[in-house]
């Protein structure tokens, strides 16, 4: 299934600090206009909490990630109607005020023969 705009996304951060998001990737490029943040990486005080605000990813980042402007521009103009397109430091981004954490794998047990 996909979205009003032909194509899904749920963007996962590998990299957060004081609230901006600087490295993530696709994980499911699937729903655009609704784009989700899933958030596997280490967060210190002040990095994604209530004193830092929502998490905000770079509009240039996302525009590459959708696949282009031409895919990007109907979705970015509903983001911008609907309040998540801010400016931080002079460069739009979209506003994330909800996100997921992803879970840590379980630890795997070790064999007791192993090293």
């Amino acid at each position: 299934m996909t979205g009003r705009y032909g194509l899904d996304v749920r963007i996962r951060a590998i990299s957060v600090f004081e609230g901006v998001v600087y490295h993530c990737h696709v994980v499911d490029p699937t729903n655009p206009h609704r784009p989700t943040l899933e958030v596997d990486a280490i967060l210190r005080e002040g990095d994604a909490d209530a004193t830092a605000g929502p998490l905000l990813l770079g509009v240039a980042e996302f525009i590459v990630m959708v696949g282009g402007l031409d895919r990007a521009r109907p979705v970015l103009r509903e983001l911008r109607d609907r309040g998540r397109i801010v400016q931080h430091l002079g460069v739009d981004h979209i506003a994330f005020p909800t996100w997921t954490p992803v879970p840590a794998p379980e630890p795997q047990a070790r064999p007791a023969d192993a090293p």
